[in-house]
């Protein structure tokens, strides 16, 4: 196991962020088809100020949005963490699981992968009992991964920070959740 690595899965590696990050994260972050269910793609400045994010919620929470290496070259592939929802909705204050991978890297099963690494580091060593998951109704993809890491869909709602006329304020709220038969077994 690399020193770097907080959480690992077969082919990916989860970190804090480095100063070498921020020119891959903010390509990442300019290029329109992956920010394509995003109001806008990020300048360079609001790609830093998200890396500085994600690294306070670390601080402040003790876990967050990490940065993810392929392990087999050490490139950087994107995100995948956890937050604390902060925005104004019933779950506010509940765990999140989200992702974003450079584009490079799509269709490799990656997303689903250290997702699955995400919601197992959540239920066993910080001890949550649920996650959440939402994107815009319009990004099947990631639907699509939230149901392959068996995730199950609890409802629709309007995003708060997003503009009402735009066609990504509608929202797919996702859930993973222990199992009674799990909790229990994990209270013994």
């Amino acid at each position: 196991m690399n020193k770097d690595y907080i959480v690992e899965s077969q082919r990916l590696g989860f970190r804090r962020w480095k100063e070498s990050d921020k020119i891959p994260f903010a390509a990442m972050n300019a290029d329109p088809e992956v920010m394509k269910y995003f109001p806008n793609v990020l300048t360079r400045e609001e790609s830093d100020a998200l890396i500085d994010r994600f690294e306070k919620h670390f601080d402040e929470k003790g876990y967050g949005i990490w940065a993810v290496e392929r392990k087999e070259d050490q490139a950087f592939i994107g995100f995948i963490g956890l937050l604390e929802v902060g925005f104004d909705v019933d779950f506010k204050g509940a765990t999140e699981i989200g992702w974003r991978l450079d584009r490079s890297f799509w269709k490799n099963g990656y997303a689903a992968e250290g997702a699955e690494a995400c919601l197992k580091y959540a239920f066993e060593v910080l001890k949550k009992n649920e996650v959440y998951s939402f994107t815009a109704v319009l990004n099947e993809p990631s639907e699509a991964v939230m149901r392959r890491i068996g995730m199950e869909k609890v409802k629709e709602f309007d995003h708060p920070k997003i503009a009402v006329e735009s066609p990504l304020r509608r929202h797919v709220l996702y859930r993973s959740s222990l199992s009674k038969e799990t909790l229990l077994q994990s209270l013994q």
